[in-house]
């Protein structure tokens, strides 16, 4: 094992020895169960770096993740003056135990909040607990949390393309409603009521887009906060999937190519209609969009046994499908099927609602040889026995 304390430890004929190796001083009572075995917990066992300095300010832990997360063996830093073990540094160059004295200084301290600190040149995120036998007293335990800064990167980089994303597609809709309205303020006389109404609608279209764009932004946020609500009501889903095939045929797409399914009778269902319109919607429009031939879409109750009663909807086309390796993104943010346009957020927007609904939603290949999506919601209690 990779952790050393101070205490008794058992050798390995069985034999009891007291102290750390190199000439220690044995530790407190009951100071290795506290560190872990004790416990039924190896520190090494911890997800987290774990650094451990007693009363002197020594070193008496060092897990596998901190030598990880550090690159520092724990054989170097285990019995080592906790400034020698773990140099850490601000972001100005300040040597961080010096710093923040946790020996000294008040006595009503009971630690430092996680921060991000340099350590050789790499960036570690850093929280300490001091342990004190009483609340002014002196520090008996430093406990020290080491995490990597990788997770923290990723949710930057994803925060960053989503900036980059969001002002990429509020460019063109912005600047044909501004290239739009100045030109009609400009000449309004000059335009015939064709040219007018034309451009009218045009800036319609566009704002509409941005409304679209903003209403996902929210929906993002309250999802990964997990504050998206569901207000359930009495949803009629044959009568939803009806309506949203209308609508398409409505904005153009031929009647013929799209096949609906009723496997009745369908359980009562209470869900959003709202967020369940926007999945519909969403569905529909990628299979629209993304794929070729009939859109096939099929509502019936969950077929599975072992699931709890409620209704499933399958939506699946007949276009070249989604490749087997992208399978597992689909669901994720930014994740575009082609280069038809699209923010890449809307499949993970229906991923959220569908779960916030206490429901599942997979993705797969059509009989066909398209994409195929299925998602199913249980029936639910209504929002006002809740």
């Amino acid at each position: 094992m990779s952790v050393r304390t101070s205490g008794t430890t058992t050798t390995a004929d069985g034999r009891r020895s007291e102290g750390l190796a190199g000439g220690q001083p044995p530790a407190p009572a009951g100071e290795s169960a506290a560190l872990g075995t004790g416990l039924g917990l190896d520190p090494d066992d911890l997800p987290d770096g774990l650094v451990v300095a007693d009363e002197t300010g020594r070193v008496i832990c060092f897990n596998a993740a901190a030598a990880r997360i550090t690159d520092i063996a724990p054989e170097d830093a285990v019995g080592r003056p906790l400034e020698h073990a773990l140099p850490l540094q601000d972001i100005e160059g300040r040597r961080w135990w010096r710093l923040t004295d946790p020996y000294g200084g008040l006595a009503i301290r009971r630690g430092q909040p996680e921060r991000n600190l340099l350590l050789g040149g790499r960036e570690v995120l850093v929280s300490a607990r001091y342990v004190r036998s009483r609340p002014t007293g002196p520090v008996q335990r430093l406990v020290i949390a080491l995490r990597g800064t990788e997770a923290r990167r990723r949710t930057e980089l994803s925060h960053a393309e989503l900036i980059a994303t969001v002002a990429h597609e509020l460019r063109s809709p912005l600047t044909s409603v501004k290239g739009f309205t100045a030109t009609l303020l400009q000449k309004w006389e000059r335009f015939t009521d064709d040219q007018k109404r034309l451009m009218l609608e045009t800036v319609d279209a566009d704002a509409n887009r941005v409304t679209r764009l903003i209403a996902e932004l929210l929906d993002i946020s309250r999802i990964d906060s997990g504050r998206l609500e569901v207000r359930r009501q009495r949803v009629d889903m044959s009568a939803a999937v009806r309506r949203h095939v209308q609508a398409q045929t409505t904005a153009g797409q031929r009647p013929d190519r799209f096949l609906i399914r009723m496997l009745e009778p369908l359980p009562d269902l209470w869900a959003d209609p709202d967020k369940v319109d926007q999945v519909l919607g969403n569905l529909l429009e990628n299979a629209v969009r993304h794929g070729e031939g009939t859109v096939t879409i099929e509502v019936g109750p969950v077929s599975d046994a072992t699931s709890t009663e409620g209704t499933s909807v399958t939506v699946s086309d007949e276009g070249p499908g989604i490749p087997e390796e992208s399978m597992s993104r689909v669901f994720t943010r930014f994740w575009r099927g082609s280069k038809r346009g699209g923010t890449g957020l809307g499949l993970y927007i229906v991923k959220g609602i569908v779960e916030a609904h206490g429901g599942t939603i997979t993705v797969g290949r059509a009989p066909a040889g398209g994409a195929q999506f299925r998602f199913s919601l249980p029936v639910a209690t209504p929002a006002f026995m809740i």
